[in-house]
């Protein structure tokens, strides 16, 4: 059999879990997937996939084989459009990934417009508060927060965002607008785990940084939980600026302690680096870079 075939039966068995996930993804008889897989083993003399009846599962070999597979799978498919035109209508499947909220509130509606826009696209979005491998989990697009490490992944700087204390009035009414970051220490705070995984908050910019250490009411693991509990008037919480723009807009929050902020925190569109332009990534990464630098929360 053709081996980029035989890699591409491979990339979607590993991927999908099972031999019939991967069956129906690609069109082909669960047999023949089989079959293709066996073939490839057979070429290479190892073994890839650990298969019982319930599970089938990557060899140390085969998710090493998989890494290479997948890349050299998707330069492929990149190829293949390079050389139809750099016009070429973008198509194929798509991965987005993103934090959570932030996917929600901002990558969410920009995946909507491109669908319309592309329809021979189709995306998977994970929204997830963790970096992902874009390789290991064959994820072509990124929104990242927070400073880059260095890697040959490609950035685009889209805008910013600032870690802000917040209350609702009637909280600040009754108990008092805090002076200094110490003085949080007498009210009660909420902390999104997610966001702030200690109980220590730091204030200032970097090399002159204050720390304060403080004792939660009230810890939960979703920003849009310390969001409510904050607008219910329960105590002050620290989250991103995108994450209550809505809030602070109407007036059911508002910021506390803005002259002890930290510096912003930078947000990029990460891509991975690549020999040729796919149609489908470069579409999507324009229409978010325009949408996002356009945002004004976002500056």
């Amino acid at each position: 059999m053709d081996r980029l075939h035989l890699m591409t039966v491979f990339v979607a068995v590993g991927e999908a879990g099972s031999f019939a996930g991967a069956a129906r993804r690609l069109g082909m008889s669960p047999p023949a997937v089989t079959r293709a897989i066996a073939s490839l083993e057979a070429r290479l003399g190892v073994k890839l996939l650990q298969r019982t009846t319930r599970y089938v599962r990557v060899t140390d070999a085969g998710q090493r084989y998989l890494d290479d597979a997948r890349r050299i799978v998707a330069e492929v498919d990149e190829a293949d459009e390079a050389v139809a035109g750099i016009n070429a209508a973008p198509r194929g499947q798509l991965t987005v990934t993103a934090p959570v909220l932030f996917g929600k509130l901002y990558v969410m509606p920009g995946i909507v417009a491109y669908l319309q826009r592309y329809p021979q696209v189709a995306v998977s979005a994970l929204f997830l508060d963790r970096v992902v491998n874009m390789l290991e989990e064959g994820v072509d697009v990124a929104v990242r927060i927070g400073p880059l490490p260095d890697s040959s992944l490609r950035a685009i700087k889209v805008g910013e965002v600032r870690r802000v204390l917040c209350a609702a009035p009637d909280y600040l009414a009754a108990h008092g607008v805090p002076a200094q970051p110490a003085d949080l220490q007498a009210h009660t705070t909420i902390a999104a785990t997610s966001v702030s995984p200690t109980v220590e908050w730091k204030f200032g910019p970097a090399g002159d940084t204050e720390a304060v250490r403080l004792q939660p009411r009230l810890l939960v693991t979703s920003n849009d939980s310390a969001i409510e509990a904050a607008k219910a008037g329960l105590g002050i919480t620290r989250l991103l600026s995108y994450q209550v723009a809505g809030q602070l807009e109407s007036g059911a929050l508002q910021i506390v302690l803005p002259a002890y902020e930290s510096a912003p925190l930078p947000i990029h569109i990460v891509h991975r680096e690549s020999k040729y332009g796919s149609a489908k990534v470069r579409s999507f990464i324009d229409l978010m870079v325009a949408r996002l630098r356009a945002d004004k929360h976002l500056g």
